[in-house]
């Protein structure tokens, strides 16, 4: 997940072709609307990109000011759909394969403890239900998968692993599980060859995710402000990574209380580096570098999806 947003300018030249100028009118019409619509906290320093981004918008429009477009959003967007456009062209995506591999290392040892404990006696561990919160074009999603198939391998397991995003072209991409071949250079050398299938389209050099990652992975927009998250279940990991640090203080906040809520007694929060659980107590206790383990001991659990 990532984001940014803007006045009262107008365009030099051809509507259709110039740049448009932004007024500060304007910049701020647009901190507040991105605020509403996603909960980002847009930087006043951000000017510059928010006109850059929202460029194509309004040229797709023919609008002249930035002032047309933001009425066409408030005023004639009854559905939603352009909105959903704003967020996409705003919302930051950086992601890659394994990204901070060693929180990987974390999570084949938490799986691997889990199905040690499901081969005692009296013990019934064989459902694992794994959250991707902020999951950009899926790559993080994935390297959750593989990561667990590689440590339940050959055991049979109930795994179901939720990517979620609010930019609704970066969840396409997920569903899609294509990439650029290049993209395999984070990746293990020993998970190349068993989840990724190398191809050539139109002359280009990409891979395919297996089907037996990709079939663990459902991909669904969820907006991480919004009340009513669709969710019905708790998760023994949840990932949200450089996710928080583009809300404010009281956002961050919400978010996190709300993830811990959703999060097994034992389990596992993974975090960004400069994110912090300053100020937040969520009966969390630190076990490594940005991953936290839920303490508690009882919890009301919602029932199983």
């Amino acid at each position: 997940m990532r984001h940014e947003m803007a006045g009262h300018g107008r365009l030099d030249g051809d509507a259709s072709t110039a740049s448009a100028r932004i007024t500060e009118t304007e910049f701020k019409l647009f901190q507040v609307l991105v605020r509403e619509c996603t909960g980002i906290a847009i930087g006043d320093s951000k000017r510059e990109l928010v006109c850059a981004r929202l460029g194509k918008r309004l040229r797709h429009y023919g609008y002249r000011t930035f002032q047309q477009y933001h009425e066409h959003l408030r005023e004639r967007d009854p559905a939603g759909a352009e909105r959903q456009a704003l967020i996409n062209a705003i919302t930051t995506n950086k992601t890659e394969f394994f990204r901070e591999l060693h929180h990987f290392d974390v999570l084949r040892g938490y799986v691997t403890e889990q199905r040690a404990r499901a081969a005692g006696p009296g013990e019934d561990v064989r459902r694992l239900r794994l959250w991707s919160a902020g999951c950009s074009s899926g790559e993080e999603a994935y390297s959750i998968a593989m990561t667990v198939l590689a440590a339940l391998a050959p055991a049979r397991w109930d795994v179901k692993i939720l990517a979620s995003d609010i930019d609704t072209d970066m969840l396409s991409a997920a569903q899609a599980g294509l990439y650029p071949e290049e993209s395999l250079r984070s990746v293990p050398p020993r998970l190349r060859e068993p989840y990724f299938t190398r191809l050539s389209i139109h002359g280009r050099h990409l891979v395919q995710i297996a089907p037996e990652v990709r079939e663990l992975v459902k991909v669904r927009r969820i907006n991480l402000v919004h009340e009513g998250w669709p969710i019905r279940t708790q998760f023994d990991a949840i990932f949200c990574r450089n996710v928080t640090i583009y809300f404010d203080k009281p956002g961050q906040r919400g978010i996190l209380q709300r993830l811990v809520h959703f999060l097994r007694p034992g389990g596992l929060l993974f975090l960004g580096h400069s994110e912090s659980l300053l100020g937040l107590q969520a009966g969390l206790e630190h076990v490594a570098n940005s991953v936290y383990r839920n303490r508690a001991r009882h919890t009301d659990r919602p029932p199983a999806p």
